[in-house]
């Protein structure tokens, strides 16, 4: 299975020679400080409202407790808004350009490459869920009724397509397509964004193995969305495959303590007792099966859901 490099060749020669190492680094540096911003304000803006709310009772509730509730994972989610509006001062100060120019070779994020992005991971995501039940099989119901879900579908796929496609447009738009521009090596502009996506999922709540654990299983899923937009010079394939793997997690079937309040059905926690090093090792396999499974179905030249280059 071969991808072209023609459309990922074009995409990176878009950069144009403002794309310099120096003003590369300071879009980075703006695009992080808005987004902090941003997550400084709203959440904290969050937790204010929520204390008031409840008439201040119970006093400030904590991060934790916080995102496990509804409006601390709508909230949270909203925070990410920080990296679009940095991305769209980068890209104008410094590089001259219109933010358009990291969707892809087009300037428009393909229609066809997210919807497939998002059903071939809606696919992998059921086979993964099946493998995790037979080594883990505990599922219960959660706590929110099906009325309140169906409620909180729009806004829920509204603000997860603001998290999922900031973090895209970040670490698989506008750091590797800069990147590229000044280094052909993807040890360097497919690498180090890798890297640190991949890092910013460490979690001190959980143990060393299950970090270990999930470092893996989102680096190889990081691997395949960098795959994407070098097979078709577009962020669409990869916006959809983020969006349907965060939205399974969060309306589906949750594996986490917090940001479970709208899953239908909640897993072991990955933070909670009871996982061994042998289920982290277990786990690190099905996210790299998991993870092939999408690169196959979506690059594979005879899969139906073989995205297309973005020839512009």
């Amino acid at each position: 299975m071969s991808i072209d490099p023609a459309a990922f060749e074009a995409y990176r020669r878009s950069a144009g020679e403002r794309a310099t190492l120096p003003r590369l680094i300071a879009g980075t540096l703006i695009i992080v400080i808005f987004w902090a911003l941003s997550s400084l304000l709203v959440i904290v803006g969050g937790i204010f409202l929520v204390s008031r709310w409840q008439g201040g009772e119970a006093g400030m509730p904590d991060m934790a407790s916080f995102s496990a509730t509804p409006t601390g994972v709508l909230t949270v989610l909203a925070s990410f808004c920080g990296i679009w509006i940095g991305a769209w001062i980068a890209m104008r100060l410094l590089h001259r350009e219109r933010l358009s120019a990291l969707f892809g070779n087009s300037r428009r994020i393909s229609a066809s490459g997210f919807c497939k992005g998002a059903v071939a991971v809606l696919l992998t995501s059921v086979v993964s869920e099946v493998l995790i039940y037979l080594l883990h099989p505990e599922i219960g119901r959660g706590a929110i009724g099906v009325s309140a879900w169906l409620a909180a579908l729009v806004p829920i796929a509204a603000l997860a397509f603001v998290q999922t496609s900031s973090e895209e447009l970040l670490f698989r738009g506008y750091l590797p397509r800069g990147l590229a521009k000044r280094f052909r090596s993807p040890l360097v502009w497919a690498l180090l964004p890798l890297i640190a996506f991949t890092a910013l999922h460490w979690s001190p709540a959980n143990s060393l193995a299950i970090n270990i654990c999930v470092m893996i299983s989102i680096g190889a899923f990081a691997i395949v969305l960098t795959l994407l937009v070098y097979a078709t010079g577009n962020l669409g394939a990869a916006f959809g495959a983020h969006l349907a793997n965060n939205l399974f997690g969060f309306l589906l079937i949750s594996h986490q303590q917090s940001f479970n309040a709208f899953a239908l059905f909640t897993a072991p926690p990955l933070e909670g007792p009871g996982w061994t090093p042998l289920d982290a090792f277990l786990l690190s396999l099905i996210g790299i099966v998991s993870s092939g499974l999408t690169a196959l179905l979506l690059l594979h030249p005879r899969s139906p859901l073989k995205v297309e280059a973005d020839r512009g």
